[in-house]
């Protein structure tokens, strides 16, 4: 009994035992269980995370596909055209506007309908050939008919003008100074030439005419069609000599850049000059644009940044470069005394103007336009409404032009017309803003015009405030136009000297004045100018230019 007692121990004991062990192998089998479980867990959340990266990457993607194929594919112009023009769509929800705004709302587009209606429409007038200009050389040329004989009597002609070209003619201008000696006995004391030397107190010459560069053999009219033919035409200055190669004239690439340098050391203060008058307007639209520049530490080309200022009464326009640089602290000393109105894009550097005591800063409805066009792909209905409300805005401009508007009357209409449309415009883009996909194309155009708006909606308080400033965009895109053809600047002097005739030039085709005639004039009395600050160098700028020569060329009353 005893043993059986024992036994029956000894078996208790070894089942505690193996129970034992077998609740620690559970545990230890748990825990390796929940250390799987936490690692497949932060496994999942990492490639969740990965996941959601490439979603938005994908989003991206198709975002910039669909941008792209809108700007190659499709139609390049800002203008949006409903499907149907007749159809008006107006969404009021999440508009709140009181009544007496509301009432103002609709008469405001009630009046665009009636106006657009009683339009006249204009006839297309199909093209007629224009004679050639009469001061064009004639070159006759007499076809006779086949078997003429002495008793044909001639009764008229028939004649056919027919427009030729042959290539630019490179000449010698040879100037001559015949010396002439002076009997002794004739020379005045007074008019000697050498006090010192009576044998050239003898002597008379005429004197030499004032030359651009008197150390070289370029002329104004050689230097003229040089800088004109590169920062006008936007040849650069090997292709140049490659044309001029062909008709037996053998330019080597140091001098050309030494008479580049020299032409632009003469204008440079009449630049200044340039850059005085536009600050001093009380209407300004500044924009920058990229340009390639050699740099010496990397060695290769980096992007670099051209300001451009543009006075919109004057319609003159200066390009200023400093280092290349787009920072905020280009632009503070550049514009530190300017007063008046300053329109802009929505670059952020500009804000600080808001603060400026004396500074008015406009904003560009281009731009926002812009936007809410490369949203049409994402957001159709949301993009044509908005596209619609600034068309109205236009639409107000385009009727002021209609009807020679002076600046006045403009800012009247404006008022009555444009602002309530632009208020509720307002009012529409806070109540949509949450319903547009966020991260996306139109949430970007809505918070863009929302934050900027109070600078949109300015320009109707004054009649020569523009909505836009496109004026200043065409007067940047030679820039655009020029870096496609000479590709990069090659050091920060060049840029500086790009700047000076981009400047000059773009002032001449504001003022429709031939760039070779004014160049050529200003190289022939630059000289002068910079010599004798008696002479006012705004004399020369190409819109002064144009007055003074047109006055000089008004016939004299002969009776």
């Amino acid at each position: 009994m005893s043993d059986f007692s024992s036994n029956k121990d000894v078996l208790i004991q070894e089942l505690l035992q193996e129970r034992d062990e077998m609740f620690q192998e559970l545990s230890r089998l748990r825990k390796n269980d929940n250390r799987v479980l936490d690692t497949l867990e932060a496994k999942n959340k990492k490639l969740e995370a990965i996941v959601a990266k490439k979603e938005q990457q994908i989003k991206k993607l198709i975002d910039q596909l669909a941008w792209f194929r809108h700007k190659f594919f499709g139609n390049s112009s800002e203008k949006h055209i409903a499907e149907d023009p007749d159809q008006r769509k107006t969404d009021w929800d999440g508009l709140e506007v009181v009544a007496e705004e509301k009432a103002i709302i609709e008469n405001a587009e009630k009046e665009l309908i009636e106006y657009e209606r009683r339009k006249p429409v204009k006839n297309k007038q199909r093209p007629v050939r224009q004679p050639l200009p009469d001061h064009l050389r004639r070159e006759v040329e007499v076809i006779e008919p086949e078997g003429k004989q002495d008793n044909w009597v001639r009764i008229g002609e028939e004649v056919t003008e027919i427009l030729e070209h042959k290539p630019g003619e490179v000449y010698v201008r040879r100037i001559e100074r015949p010396k002439y000696a002076v009997k002794q006995e004739s020379v005045s004391p007074d008019i000697a030439t050498d006090q010192n030397t009576e044998e050239a107190s003898a002597i008379r010459i005429g004197s030499m005419p004032l030359l651009p560069l008197p150390r070289s053999n370029a002329g104004p009219s050689l230097l003229s069609e040089l800088m004109m033919n590169k920062y006008y035409f936007h040849q650069p200055f090997n292709r140049q000599m490659a044309m001029f190669k062909m008709i037996g004239i053998k330019l080597p690439a140091s001098t050309i850049n030494g008479w580049f340098q020299g032409s632009c050391d003469l204008l440079r203060a009449l630049y200044a000059r340039l850059k005085e008058i536009v600050l001093k307007s009380d209407y300004i639209q500044v924009d920058e644009s990229t340009i390639p520049v050699i740099s010496n530490e990397k060695h290769k080309a980096q992007k670099a940044y051209l300001w451009m200022v543009r006075s919109v009464m004057n319609n003159l326009v200066f390009f200023h470069y400093d280092k290349g640089s787009r920072a905020q602290k280009v632009i503070l000393p550049l514009l530190k005394d300017f007063q008046g109105a300053l329109q802009t894009d929505g670059y952020q550097a500009y804000s600080i103007y808001e603060q400026k005591k004396g500074v008015l800063l406009l904003g560009c409805w281009a731009h926002a336009r812009r936007k809410f066009s490369e949203s049409l792909k994402e957001d159709k209905t949301g993009a044509e409404y908005a596209l619609t409300q600034i068309a109205k805005i236009y639409q107000v401009e385009q009727m002021a032009t209609d009807q020679n508007m002076n600046y006045k009357q403009r800012a009247e209409l404006r008022k009555r017309l444009a602002y309530p449309i632009m208020r509720a415009f307002e009012k529409w883009i806070e109540g949509y803003y949450p319903k547009a996909l966020q991260g996306g194309k139109m949430s970007k155009a809505l918070a863009y015009t929302y934050n900027l708006f109070l600078r949109l909606s300015r320009y109707h308080l004054d009649g020569r405030y523009l909505p836009d400033n496109n004026g200043a965009e065409n007067a940047i895109r030679p820039v655009a136009v020029g870096r496609k053809g000479y590709l990069f600047c090659g050091n920060h002097d060049a840029a500086e000297n790009a700047a000076i005739m981009y400047s000059l030039l773009g002032c001449c085709k504001a003022s429709d004045v031939n760039p070779r005639e004014w160049l050529t004039d200003v190289f022939s009395k630059i000289a002068l100018y910079n010599s004798n600050y008696d002479l006012d160098l705004a004399d020369l700028l190409p819109h002064n230019w144009k007055k003074s020569n047109s006055c000089q060329n008004i016939p004299k009353n002969t009776h």
